[in-house]
């Protein structure tokens, strides 16, 4: 009989037969999930071709399938389409197709491509660099790790596409009840004024936009309006109303169900709730006590397994203390489990008898873990200068590649590149890793590991947290989409194409202040490039703020990388959002023709390649922006002062999307993140990044034009 894990982690029947479509409309149960087809008309059923009582939906059988176990389905249940396709492609004959199979298939046969990867155009793809990688990623997609795919892996590929066309149809379904709820007017389209009084009145729109928070006093509440703002903002796309498309595109993803996101705020609040198991040998109860209380501190409901010898020891068997962590973590039934250092050996132990497949928290990746499990959020921390576990930032990569698609995320801490005096501006943890001990960064990442969009995705967006309340509605004022700043230019029709590109802004305007507010802000802690006191940044003036519209760059460059970047992230299953994935950064020089050619050039203001930071290279080439403009006045990038006393910079709205950390070995091409997609920008921290390094020309705005004196 199959063996059925009733984990709250993850529940799963782990079945080797393989499956086969039943039709039978009698009334049935998934032993899985536990949903029954009279209360879901809509789920296909799956038994065992082999006779075993039991019943598998359609998407327990996906879960399967993407965590690699099961038997998949039965052969007699594969389409002859999909087998005259693998055999087209299998040219040897020999039952299963290599990568250069593949590819070759997909040069040569125009329908296979078609059939196989639709959108990407195969006919160049020995010369196209992206139209390779779509296929290279393709076939580790169906692979699975494995060196060929046989007819059951090319099946289950097709089977998958076709759950999701049958979960798009559903999600198509529901965004429209949604959208018509929102549209009250039943004009098409959706103004700012009908979606807040709908989250203001509805409970079923409220829930749906904005899970976990009750919008119903958005008008009295400056938070709640803020959010729902940014909402409109981020469907609307700079327009006055969105329409069923734009909200579709935002929401809908085609083939994803409409996730419910757990916002940063929640995540923090809901700490109280969340249980974390902590493996005590290795997490330096005594050694290195702070980490351990900065857990308890920061709320969670903690248990230690602190009776296990140390694993390390010369022959020492692991499998007996297995079941007793087992006991205890069916007797507290975790949330997460947390280890360290030499206790990473009882979780390799635990993920190989599959005693645990739930969020995880690695920091010092032992030796003995080489594999992460499929389909668990595991966020994994380690320093450049670990001297206890020398592993390289490559081999920790290829690590954290084994795990699930925006599953993974690796904290990694880094050295920077060295300062023309040989000193580092940044250096990266030891074993003990220091930084965890800043910024809340211990309890975020336990945060990123529970977030149900995935750790990546939730790291960046409590970026802003960093930032001082008044700086975070500043920029949400002035917004976070190109088409928001461009609804404030003044030149003629708002096309910014005449030979003039600088506008002078008001200084009595709200548009100069929020900008001032912004420029003269501190973050909430102390930056890691402390230059000078506070006091000596709030003595600076501001003597002229200009705003730049040039319509060229904008068009050409700008708004088409925008674009780009948010089809990458949706490509990826990540939901594109304006002030997580875009912030506003500042830039300097120290010449005064290098931003005048920034703001005129019709073509790209910034030239990344030919960028750097004074000569050094401290964390790869690219044009450089900082989050503080203290720190670029300061620090001397902005040159020395005019004959007088003046000194500029640019403030800058720039589309980081997810980045990835720093490295003076990075020339231009950033890591992939998931082929054919690479990481789209790069920061000096991925705690509290206070530098942004892009590639592209068009992934920076300048937006203003700052003229000041100390």
């Amino acid at each position: 009989p199959p063996q059925v894990n009733h984990t709250r982690a993850q529940s799963i029947v782990y079945h080797d037969h393989p499956v086969a479509h039943n039709s039978d409309a009698s009334m049935w149960m998934c032993d899985n999930c536990g949903r029954g087809s009279q209360q879901n008309p809509g789920l296909l059923r799956y038994h065992c071709a082999r006779g075993c009582d039991f019943d598998l939906c359609g998407e327990c059988l996906q879960m399967q399938l993407r965590l690699g176990i099961g038997g998949g389905l039965q052969e007699d249940e594969i389409p002859d389409q999909v087998r005259e396709v693998f055999e087209s492609i299998d040219t040897d004959l020999s039952g299963d197709i290599s990568k250069l199979e593949l590819i070759t298939a997909l040069a040569r046969d125009k329908e296979v491509a078609a059939e196989m990867l639709p959108g990407v155009d195969c006919g160049s793809l020995m010369s196209d660099e992206r139209s390779f990688d779509a296929a290279d990623a393709l076939f580790e997609k169906i692979a699975k790790g494995k060196q060929r795919i046989d007819l059951r892996d090319f099946a289950a590929h097709f089977h998958g596409r076709a759950e999701a066309a049958h979960a798009a149809k559903s999600t198509n379904e529901e965004l429209r009840d949604i959208f018509e709820l929102i549209d009250t007017d039943k004009s098409g389209s959706v103004s700012k004024l009908e979606l807040i009084a709908a989250v203001q009145q509805n409970q079923v729109v409220d829930d749906f936009l904005l899970p976990g928070v009750d919008s119903s006093g958005v008008m009295a509440d400056q938070a709640h309006f803020d959010r729902v703002n940014a909402v409109f903002e981020a469907i609307a796309g700079g327009r006055k109303r969105f329409c069923f498309t734009d909200f579709e595109r935002y929401f809908g993803k085609v083939t994803a169900r409409p996730r419910r996101r757990a916002r940063t705020l929640d995540m923090s609040n809901r700490r109280s709730l969340m249980r974390v198991f902590v493996i005590g040998p290795g997490f330096g109860q005594q050694l290195n006590p702070q980490q351990g209380k900065m857990i308890e501190n920061a709320g969670y409901q903690v248990h230690w397994c602190v009776k296990l010898p140390n694993p390390e020891s010369p022959n020492f068997p692991v499998a007996p203390y297995l079941d007793q962590i087992k006991a205890e973590l069916d007797q507290f039934q975790p949330d997460l489990v947390a280890c360290a250092s030499k206790g990473g050996v009882y979780l390799v132990g635990l993920w190989q008898r599959r005693f645990w497949q739930g969020p995880t928290l690695l920091i010092n990746a032992h030796p003995a873990c080489q594999v992460l499990p499929q389909g668990a959020h595991v966020v994994m921390a380690h320093g450049a200068n670990d001297e206890v576990y020398t592993r390289s930032r490559a081999d920790l990569e290829s690590l954290i590649a084994t795990g699930s698609g925006n599953s993974c995320f690796l904290y990694y801490v880094a050295n920077s590149g060295p300062l023309p005096n040989g000193q580092l501006s940044r250096v990266g943890d030891r074993h003990n890793m220091d930084s965890l001990l800043q910024y809340d960064c211990l309890p975020r990442l336990i945060d990123a590991a529970l977030c149900a969009d995935g750790p990546e995705v939730h790291i960046v967006r409590t970026w802003r947290e960093r930032l001082s309340d008044k700086r975070l509605e500043a920029e949400a004022w002035l917004g976070y989409c190109p088409e928001l700043l461009r609804n404030r230019w003044t030149s003629a029709h708002q096309r910014g194409r005449q030979e003039q590109k600088l506008f002078d802004v008001k200084p009595d305007s709200e548009e100069y202040r929020q900008v001032l507010t912004i420029f003269k802000a501190h973050p909430k802690e102390i930056p890691a490039y402390y230059l000078a006191p506070e006091a000596v940044w709030d003595a600076c003036r501001v003597l002229r703020l200009q705003r730049v519209e040039n319509g060229f760059q904008d068009d050409g460059s700008i708004r088409p990388y925008y674009e780009s970047l948010r089809r990458s992230l949706e490509d990826q299953k990540i939901d594109f959002e304006p002030g997580t994935h875009t912030c506003w950064a500042f830039h300097g020089t120290s010449d005064r023709g290098a931003i005048e050619s920034i703001v005129t050039n019709p073509v790209a203001g910034f030239q990344p390649l030919a960028s750097g930071t004074r000569g050094a290279s401290l964390w790869g080439s690219g044009t450089y922006f900082a989050r503080d403009a203290s720190y670029v006045a300061q620090g001397g990038f902005c040159g020395v002062p005019a004959a007088d006393g003046t000194r500029q910079m640019l403030m800058c709205l720039v589309a980081i999307g997810i980045p990835c950390s720093g490295d003076p070995q990075h020339h231009g091409v950033l890591p992939f993140r998931s082929k054919p997609h690479r990481y789209s920008c790069s920061v000096d921290s991925l705690s509290s990044p206070e530098i942004y390094i892009v590639q592209h020309p068009g992934a920076a705005s300048p937006a203003y034009l700052i003229t000041f004196c100390s």
